[in-house]
Parts: C-alpha cells; structure tokens; sequence
C-alpha cells in the first residue's frame, strides 16, 4: 500500500522555454494555478493560445480515491483570470500529458494511455473541448509520455516503453512518420538512450538555435525529480546523438513544492511547468485503507 503521494502544482511564467533553459530555471513572477482540494491535483500542463489572447490550459486532473486521471480545459483571460474549468476528455483509463498541437490542417491531442495498451490521437472537432479519437498511432512498445516534433519534413516521436519500471524512467525511444495516422517507423538503435537522469520525456520538444531540444525527467532519485533539458544533435534514421544539460531549478514561490518537477511545455512565448511536494501523512494513509475496504467509487 502507497505510504506516499506526490502532490503537483501547475505554474505559468510569461517567458519562452528558450530563457528558462538559458537562465538555468523557472525565473520569477509565477502564476500559480490554484491548488486542489486534499488529494487532488493538476499536472502536465500543455496550453493553446487563441487568437483573442486567451489561454486554453490543459492539464491532468487525478484524484488519488480513485487513483484515475482525466482532462480538464481551463480557460485563462489574457490577465490570467479563470473564465471556465470543464473535463474535456474522460476515458475508462487513465489519462494524463494533454499535448495538444497543430498539424495536417486540425488540432490534436496526444495524451498518456498506456494503461489503455494503445496510444491514441484525437483530433479537436470544436472548442478545443470536442476530443475525438482519429486514430491509434503503432510503435514497437507501448508507450509513455510520446513527445512530438515536427522536424524536417517528418513527425518524430519521443516515448519511454511501458514495459515495467526501469525502462518507464530510464529508456528513451524515437519513432517517425510522413503523416500523424503512420505508419510509424520504430527507430533502428531504440533504445536511443538509457539512463535514469534523462531519458523520459518530459514536454514539449523543439528547435532552440539549431538543436532540438526534448525535456526529459531527472528520476535518478524519485519520479520526476528534476526537468533537464536534452540536446540532440542529430538525429535522423540512423543515428540520435544528444546530450544532457543540467536540472533546472525551481522558484522561489513554489514553496512546499519543492519536491520534484516533471513537465516543462511551450505556449507562444509563454512556458507552463508542474512541481511536487511529498505528502507523508497518515490521512492519505488512511485514505488507501478506505479506498481498499471499498469505500470510493
């Protein structure tokens, strides 16, 4: 029985990924997205700018009674003032990691599923709250965290294979496609890369003067510990060479949460990021009793 929960926390900082990587992390103000209430949490914060400056936000709602995610869209005015919160994807499984992206004429959504076995796109058919699924995107495992680029005239995908817990945070794998619905070609050297400090991805993946850069999660010492960035310096067919820059810190203002940090992502010139603090306490103790006496759900 879990003896511990990581609690998450979404922020905003209004600079491009490319600053906070150079300045060394997350710089000062933040908007905190508001807390949960007890056991709660949101994480993975993806965002989507609408031409009218309004910010969809969209982000992993768990609930640890019933230890299953969902999406939720948070819909932000231009002076970050909350104008609405609804879920916008419910599966049977757990859902988490909302990528949303433009691409082949559409918007689309590439959430974690792994749970579901398949790794589903869905593509937005109103609202940016009007989730389909497309269609089911094959690899060479069933993945988590599949990150997407679009990099020379190819889709590149960036995952960790759900196979059990050491290669969830210590292997890293990439695939490509001419078109989103595949087919999609595992890469020949997959695993690219194995180690526990950067290799599971961990946001938006993108081309920072001339090299692609992947967040990855530092879990060496705890799931999502640590955003580091990940340069690759080629990466085609053949051959993926990168090489791992240094842990970002966190700011000042997250306070309590100071645990860890799994997700940096890219809006426009805006950069979303989640923290974590440890609860240890013998309420969320209790909480995993009842939950297993059948007292949720």
């Amino acid at each position: 029985m879990p003896r511990r929960k990581d609690i998450w926390r979404c922020g905003l900082v209004k600079q491009p990924v490319a600053a906070v990587i150079a300045a060394g992390g997350i710089g000062e103000p933040v908007s905190w997205i508001g807390e949960e209430p007890d056991f709660q949490f949101l994480a993975d914060p993806f965002g989507w700018q609408g031409e009218d400056g309004r910010l969809h936000l969209f982000a992993e709602h768990y609930d640890y009674r019933t230890r299953h995610g969902t999406i939720v869209r948070l819909l932000f005015d231009e002076a970050m003032n909350l104008l609405d919160r609804r879920p916008c994807l419910v599966e049977p499984w757990h859902l988490s990691y909302p990528q949303v992206f433009a691409g082949e004429g559409a918007t689309w959504m590439l959430p974690e599923a792994h749970r579901s076995g398949v790794l589903t796109l869905y593509r937005d058919h109103g609202g940016l709250i009007d989730w389909r699924a497309e269609c089911r995107i094959a690899l060479d495992c069933v993945p988590v965290d599949a990150s997407i680029l679009r990099h020379e005239e190819r889709w590149w995908l960036f995952y960790s294979p759900a196979t059990d817990k050491r290669t969830k945070i210590a292997h890293l794998h990439v695939a490509w496609a001419d078109r989103l619905c595949g087919p999609w070609t595992a890469h020949h050297g997959n695993p690219v890369r194995m180690d526990r400090r950067s290799a599971r991805p961990g946001g938006t993946p993108m081309v920072i003067d001339g090299r692609i850069m992947l967040p990855v999660q530092d879990c060496a010492d705890t799931y999502g510990g640590a955003i580091r960035p990940l340069w690759i310096d080629r990466l085609d067919e053949t051959t993926v060479m990168a090489e791992a820059g240094d842990a970002l810190a966190l700011p000042d203002s997250a306070g309590v949460y100071r645990d860890g940090m799994h997700t940096l992502t890219a809006c426009g010139d805006m950069t979303l990021f989640d923290v974590k603090r440890v609860d240890r306490s013998l309420r969320g103790l209790m909480l995993d009793v009842r939950r297993g006496l059948g007292g949720y759900g």
